[in-house]
């Protein structure tokens, strides 16, 4: 491990799985600082959830090194377990349990879990506390995942692909409670295919393509360092819209705005987005 891993909740280097011939993760070198949000993005298969997995020590690795709050997740302890909480994609409660009873049972297994009626009032599951969770929809299932993935008070919370299902509404009261486990110190990895969620919530972001990390660093600078094209935008003196790419800084574009503001109708520029960003570098924008 690098000298600096006394300071990362996640420590990784070299990271490998395959699956028969398929290579899954491919030599993945990873740093998550302790009480950060760190968003891990990338289309379906580029290796997200098996790196979790990893992470949580419910897969094995072919190779690498790896260290999860200080201990390697293939060896860890029932103690380590009960400080890491995870939120799967798959649903994992008991169907016939309400959620109140669902909740306080899994709080049973924590040496020192929340208060189970505090859980469900942050996942937005007040009304529903006494109703089965087979009468439950798609949407407050996915809530009480998160429940069970939090209940437990864990230091590192995974979760992948936590807001499928989930309406615009429940997806910012979401967002408000993972701010508030990181105002905490709870350190948290996050999976989306969400990019203005990863935007609002992360801290810094890595973006995976076929099993390695294309770039990383916090959402701001990787507009900057990755989106060098802009879109400008003007009217013509008969009134036809006109609209070009440049590669020229969008910063330089900006000042250009200032010196024609008034002279040029319609002058606008478009600064790259997140979005721009993430489909260049998985090879996914029109066209590649």
């Amino acid at each position: 491990m690098t000298a600096h891993g006394y300071d990362l909740a996640v420590d990784v280097r070299g990271l490998r799985k395959r699956y028969g011939d398929v290579t899954a993760v491919d030599g993945v070198d990873l740093g998550i600082r302790r009480g950060e949000v760190f968003g891990l993005l990338g289309p379906n298969g580029a290796g997200k959830s098996t790196t979790v997995e990893i992470l949580q020590g419910n897969r094995a690795r072919d190779a690498g090194e790896v260290s999860v709050l200080g201990s390697d997740p293939a060896t860890a302890t029932r103690a380590w377990r009960s400080r890491v909480g995870i939120v799967w994609q798959d649903e994992s409660a008991p169907a016939e349990l309400t959620v109140r009873e669902t909740v306080r049972h899994f709080a049973r297994y924590y040496p020192r879990p929340r208060d189970p009626e505090e859980v469900i009032g942050l996942v937005g599951l007040e009304a529903k506390a006494d109703s089965r969770i087979k009468a439950l929809s798609g949407g407050q299932r996915r809530r009480l995942d998160v429940a069970l993935g939090v209940i437990g008070g864990p230091d590192l919370l995974l979760l992948d692909e936590p807001t499928t299902g989930f309406d615009p509404a429940a997806r910012r009261q979401f967002w408000s409670l993972i701010r508030a486990l990181a105002d905490d110190g709870t350190t948290i990895l996050l999976t989306t295919h969400y990019l203005e969620e990863a935007e609002a919530l992360a801290h810094r972001l890595a973006i995976v393509a076929k099993g390695r990390i294309v770039a990383e660093g916090e959402p701001g600078a990787l507009r900057e360092r990755y989106g060098t094209e802009a879109v400008v935008e003007w009217t013509e003196p008969d009134g036809s819209p006109r609209r070009a790419r440049t590669e020229t800084p969008t910063r330089t574009i900006a000042g250009l705005l200032h010196r024609f503001d008034g002279e040029i109708p319609g002058l606008t520029v478009s600064r790259p987005t997140l979005e721009d960003v993430y489909l260049r570098l998985t090879g996914q924008e029109e066209g590649a």
